[in-house]
């Protein structure tokens, strides 16, 4: 059985290094054994994935773009926050927001990128509650956002 580090791998996948606030927030606000993982937008080599579903991309090009935004959560827990992705008790609730026209009615295939990414890293402790909703814009004109709530594994004699 491989663990979340292996299976990131096995994905052909790294987590990226979280970038700098742009605004006035923190990234991660823990509570107890509860991280509150602040608004990730989508980014790969070239930066932000800009679009509105609906207008100017197709659900897979949101569905990717919900991938890399659930990959920079991920990043933003091991690199912010400091916890391992073995330590990772829960992903309680993923709320994805998704630039979407009035007419566009599929955020929740869009939001699945996410979701699957999720539990295909994190195996059943990857399982969530989900929110996804349309919304007219997003920073810095992504085509997605989303935030995290995660639940640490509180094992006394586990390190972060």
């Amino acid at each position: 059985m491989t663990n979340p580090t292996e299976r990131l791998a096995n994905l052909g996948l790294s987590l990226p290094v979280p970038q700098t606030p742009l605004a006035a927030y923190v990234p991660v606000s823990i509570s107890g054994n509860l991280l509150f993982v602040s608004g990730q937008l989508p980014q790969d080599k070239n930066g932000i994935i800009k679009g509105t579903l609906g207008a100017n991309m197709e659900i897979e090009a949101g569905q990717e773009a919900a991938r890399l935004a659930a990959l920079s959560v991920l990043g933003q827990i091991v690199h912010t926050a400091g916890v391992k992705l073995e330590n990772i008790g829960k992903i309680l609730k993923l709320s994805i927001f998704v630039a979407s026209t009035p007419d566009f009615f599929e955020h929740h295939l869009v939001a699945n990128g996410a979701s699957e990414l999720i539990e295909n890293v994190l195996g059943e402790n990857g399982k969530h509650a989900r929110a996804a909703f349309g919304v007219a814009a997003l920073p810095l004109g992504a085509a997605v956002e989303i935030e995290a709530i995660v639940e640490i594994s509180t094992a006394k004699d586990q390190d972060r």
